[in-house]
């Protein structure tokens, strides 16, 4: 039932003009597997649902159970859920020991992320808190302050919210909100950048903040100071419109808000309405553009390079793919 299923990419296209970045264009194209959901039995549907995404499958199927609950009349106050924050810290700790050390020159660490996993997993605060203090993680911080960065222009972080809470700005969810999702009508960021905003030690730069944000979260566990609005904080509303049964789930997932809107036709689901958190950080008028316009164009490789850095500070839950116009 779910085999071929292609989930899709973000496509970077960019224009060059007098040998500099001209133009460009973000988008994030990705499957509509709420059509898939739609007709289907509101059990069987839910069900499906953690089947469909290879990433943060917990969350999405921890969504999909809370939307459905509360569109049965069952809501969800917010509330840390320590399944999807163990997911959520996992990924955290899969960008800093896979991904991020081999752009900055070095080997990824599986060893050690098999350990803090596991640490995870077991409660070990203390022993991840000392990896995440040590010279491995120092060696990795240096490193990123030194590497190429670019320079926020007009960050706008999403402010962390709950899912009734969330009514109020959107009372209704529909496809186009769901493809460039908004707030108070522009774009917005979300994720471990958004949810620390303000904290100390977060550098200014681009890149090095959306990374130091993803280690303060994984530090905050470590050192038991997770609170309500971090990774894994779960929520869920009745929808208050008046012609639809329905209900919404938010959660906090590693790379941001993830959104579960449900209507029911009886038992069975009318409408259904996802809205991921790679939608808001690569919104058309989110950061990338602004990050890559202006750019010297005449090597090609030196922007794939940098576009590499861009997009992984990011962070998508899906492949990217760059093109020349």
């Amino acid at each position: 039932m779910t085999s071929g299923i292609d989930p899709g990419c973000v496509r970077l296209r960019l224009a060059s003009d007098s040998g500099r970045v001209s133009g460009v264009s973000v988008g994030s194209e990705r499957p509509a597997i709420s059509q898939r959901l739609r007709g289907r039995l509101a059990d069987e549907a839910v069900r499906l649902v953690p089947l469909l995404f290879a990433l943060c499958g917990q969350a999405q199927g921890r969504a999909a159970v809370l939307a459905l609950k509360a569109a049965r009349g069952k809501q969800c106050p917010a509330h840390l859920d320590p399944v999807v924050q163990r997911e959520a810290l996992r990924e955290h700790l899969w960008r800093w020991l896979f991904d991020l050390p081999p752009l900055l020159g070095e080997v990824a660490m599986r060893d050690e992320f098999v350990a803090a996993a596991g640490w995870i997993a077991g409660g070990q605060r203390d022993e991840l808190g000392a990896f995440l203090s040590g010279p491995r993680i120092e060696v990795l911080r240096r490193r990123l302050a030194a590497a190429e960065d670019a320079t926020d222009r007009a960050p706008r972080p999403l402010p962390v919210l709950d899912a009734q809470a969330s009514l109020a700005l959107w009372p209704r969810l529909d496809a186009d909100f769901c493809r460039t999702p908004h707030w108070q009508g522009k774009a917005a960021e979300t994720g471990a950048i958004a949810r620390q905003q303000g904290r100390a030690g977060i550098a200014a730069t681009a890149f090095a903040s959306r990374w130091l944000a993803r280690l303060g979260e994984l530090r905050d566990w470590a050192a038991g100071n997770e609170k309500v609005g971090a990774g894994g904080t779960a929520s869920a509303a009745r929808l208050e419109a008046a012609a639809a049964v329905g209900g919404r789930a938010l959660i906090e997932t590693a790379r941001g808000l993830l959104m579960h809107e449900i209507v029911l036709d009886g038992e069975r689901i009318a409408d259904y309405f996802i809205v991921a958190p790679t939608e808001w950080n690569f919104h058309p008028q989110g950061p990338l553009a602004g990050w890559l316009i202006g750019r010297d164009a005449a090597d090609r490789d030196a922007v794939q390079s940098f576009a590499a850095s861009a997009v992984a500070a990011l962070d998508p839950c899906v492949r990217w793919e760059l093109e020349w116009l």
